[in-house]
């Protein structure tokens, strides 16, 4: 897949913006703060339904405005769509397939994108959010239905644990919860879905993680990921793979867990089950990656994550590799690990990069160039086309 054109509305900085892209590298270059990332944000939320940048949409819309507009021209092979998305500030965002109407959870179906950005230290030197957010923006990218499922599963989230707080509040124990036992069975079928295909998922990443480690790192430290799981009581040793009946453990787990805890949950006011507590945990070296991994080791691990991701979905995708965007994330590597990850990338369809310093990117990334400059966008290509056609005029005037 490649994205040949992007236009925005009222998108952060932007009033307007018009983006053509190419097949191969682009990289995209200005100082800091003058809105590359932002670009690559849009692109982005177009396959994720979410920014690496903030947790809610209304900073994504520009100041003063009540929505904004994120517009691409994507090409699979033969085959061109125009995907759309109106973020609001306020309310629900809405999308358009090809100018017809559409549920804004099936964008992912058409827009297939790996990010990598400064921010993906955090995956795994972060807190437990980070790493369950990661995994599950590549889950809907694997699947879009469970964009669904995971919002289903946060409402009634929201909704349990107002009605623990409400009891808290109350001094209702006992025969009073029985309301809860109907939110218990919501929450334990969502969250039950989400917890087996994040091990599913990790499952599939663990020999591409491995591969990409090493190449990246030029060692065999042998990087592994397994999900604590608080229906587990979080312990990621307990965790043995899957059995054959792996969701039907799951529940009867989850269940299990919520009955036992019940009492803490309603003094706390917290539903404190489930896998919005759980933690993906990282190693290399057979050591937690968070705390014992030196800053060399911790950037091999984030940037393997990501081609790992990206080797799953160019694997799944019938449509073609996913686009690589590459944010500002040669400033942040040594010489040999900017050059590893150059030569690991170059080979997808596209892959656009974004640097403040144009020098930070290698050659073999080096072609189509795109300056920022205060929001405005300048294309080499055109700047060329116009000198040239100068030129030609000014011969003409001379004869």
């Amino acid at each position: 897949m490649i994205v040949e054109h992007l236009n925005l509305v009222d998108f952060r900085n932007y009033a307007t913006a018009e983006l053509t892209l190419l097949r191969g590298p682009n990289v995209l270059v200005g100082s800091n703060g003058q809105g590359k990332t932002n670009l690559a944000e849009a692109i982005v939320f177009l396959a994720t339904l979410g920014s690496h940048r903030v947790s809610s949409d209304a900073p994504m819309v520009r100041d003063g405005k009540d929505f904004a507009i994120i517009r691409a021209r994507l090409v699979h092979g033969t085959r061109t769509v125009l995907a759309e998305v109106q973020v609001n500030r306020q309310g629900t965002n809405k999308a358009r397939i090809n100018g017809s109407p559409s549920k804004t959870n099936e964008l992912p179906r058409y827009a297939h994108v790996v990010l990598f950005a400064p921010e993906d230290l955090q995956i795994v030197r972060g807190d437990p959010s980070s790493r369950r957010r990661f995994t599950d923006q590549l889950l809907i990218q694997r699947a879009p239905r469970l964009a669904g499922v995971l919002a289903d599963y946060d409402r009634v989230l929201r909704q349990r644990t107002a009605l623990l707080k409400s009891a808290r509040s109350r001094g209702v124990r006992g025969e009073g919860l029985s309301t809860l036992d109907v939110w218990d069975d919501k929450l334990i079928a969502l969250g039950s879905e989400i917890i087996h295909a994040r091990i599913r998922l990790a499952a599939d990443l663990q020999v591409p993680l491995a591969e990409a480690y090493a190449a990246i790192a030029g060692a065999d430290h042998r990087p592994q990921l397994e999900w604590a799981l608080s229906v587990r009581g979080g312990d990621p040793e307990e965790d043995e793979g899957e059995s054959d009946d792996v969701r039907g453990e799951i529940e009867d787990l989850f269940r299990t867990q919520l009955r036992e805890k019940r009492s803490k949950e309603v003094d706390r006011g917290l539903t404190l089950v489930g896998p919005h507590r759980d933690d993906l945990v990282l190693r290399v070296r057979d050591l937690p990656v968070k705390g014992y991994a030196s800053h060399g080791e911790s950037w091999s691990v984030a940037l393997a994550l990501r081609l790992a991701s990206a080797e799953l979905l160019r694997a799944e995708s019938p449509a073609g590799d996913p686009v690589l965007i590459l944010d500002d994330v040669f400033a942040e590597l040594d010489a040999d690990r900017r050059q590893r990850l150059a030569a690991l990338t170059a080979g997808y369809e596209q892959v656009i990069v974004t640097a403040a310093v144009e020098g930070d990117i290698p050659d073999v990334l080096h072609r189509h160039v795109v300056r920022i400059n205060a929001g405005t966008i300048s294309d080499e290509r055109d700047e060329t086309a116009a000198e040239i056609a100068a030129e030609t005029a000014e011969e003409d005037a001379d004869d």
